[in-house]
């Protein structure tokens, strides 16, 4: 009787464990589902915090975005529109730009500084800067006159005005945004600067004349103002989060009494960026590269970025600006870009020959 029941019961029992096994397994399966879903809100809600964070980190109100000069691939088309001036039909007259600013204002921002000739020393042997600001040397110039100031928004409209050149992509309506008068022109590129400075019958400083503006002929300072970084003599890494008008840091001024050579806006020199004699650095960095869309091969919708080489040569830009590392900002650093490019923070200053300019190693 016992063995006959066990034998009936028996697949009864095998039953069972096929059902609790379901349950169980069905019960694992909704415990990894659940343990994936909060955990993705809960990452969802760490990121959403993180950009709660950075947006209260940001250098302008959010809700202004849409005026805002914009990077990657969306500034492209802009950029165009901007080319082809369909953003704006209109800009100053020439009466218009020189009621910008008042007379003294315009005494102001016109003035120069002489360098007087001699020798310096330019670069580094620093092994904490980059390769590409290696070795210190010694140059000889003849003097000359260099702006006093980067070159305003005033002065670039004056150009503007008189020859019809296209403005700066972040004037609105081809107009300098309210208050900005006095403060760097920016977005303009190499060429732009170097237009403004044949119009004003001047031109873009060497590479040499900039740095003995900056660092003076006496010693191999790292600062206009000497050895040590002071983060009160300069406007740089986003302490103000935008330019400032000219002059607003009479501390940081260099031993010639030149304005803003570090910080604010980084500055287009004239050479092409080249290494120094007896350079270590890799012959890598001096050429000349641009970016070229194509198709991931993965991915036929996606897009990728090729750098690839040109015979177009880079330009050398000085003195970092206000969204540089307090480093960048050092009178030796050489940054570097494509004459064609422009940013928020690539300014210039311009020289006037006293008699004709050279430099020569010594």
């Amino acid at each position: 009787m016992n063995e006959r029941t066990a034998k009936i019961r028996g697949p009864a029992d095998q039953t069972q464990i096929y059902i609790r096994k379901r349950f169980l397994g069905a019960t694992f399966v909704t415990c990894v589902v659940l343990s994936i879903v909060f955990g993705t809100v809960h990452v969802l809600e760490l990121g959403n915090n993180r950009m709660l964070q950075m947006r209260e980190k940001a250098a302008y109100d959010l809700s202004e975005m849409d005026n805002k000069v914009r990077a990657a691939g969306e500034d492209l088309y802009r950029t165009d529109e901007h080319e082809r001036r369909i953003t704006h039909n209109v800009t100053y007259t020439s009466d218009e730009a020189d009621g910008l600013l008042s007379l003294n204002e315009w005494k102001k921002v016109e003035e120069r500084v002489l360098i007087p000739a001699g020798s310096f020393t330019m670069g580094t042997d620093s092994l904490k800067s980059d390769a590409h600001n290696r070795p210190a040397h010694q140059v000889y110039l003849d003097a000359y006159e260099i702006d006093k100031y980067p070159v305003t928004n005033a002065q670039y409209a004056r150009f503007v005005a008189a020859t019809n050149y296209r403005p700066p992509i972040n004037w609105p309506q081809g107009k300098i945004p309210p208050g900005k008068e006095l403060h760097p022109v920016t977005m303009v590129a190499w060429t732009d600067a170097t237009a403004y400075a044949k119009w004003a019958g001047k031109r873009l400083p060497s590479e040499a004349e900039w740095e003995k503006a900056a660092r003076g002929g006496e010693d191999d300072r790292r600062w206009p103002w000497g050895d040590v970084m002071d983060p009160t003599k300069l406007n740089t890494y986003y302490t103000v989060g935008n330019t400032t008008p000219i002059g607003s840091f009479p501390k940081g001024i260099s031993p010639y009494g030149v304005h803003d050579l570090s910080g604010n806006v980084q500055e287009w020199v004239e050479n092409d960026f080249l290494p120094y004699k007896g350079s270590s650095a890799s012959e890598e960095i001096f050429k000349g590269k641009i970016a070229v869309a194509s198709t991931d091969r993965k991915s036929a919708s996606k897009k990728v970025a090729d750098f690839v080489e040109t015979d177009e040569r880079y330009k050398v830009m000085r003195g970092g600006s206000w969204k540089s590392d307090p480093f960048s900002t050092s009178v030796f650093h050489r940054n570097f870009s494509m004459p064609n490019f422009t940013s928020d923070f690539f300014g210039f200053r311009t020289v006037k020959d006293i008699k004709k300019s050279h430099a020569s190693a010594k």
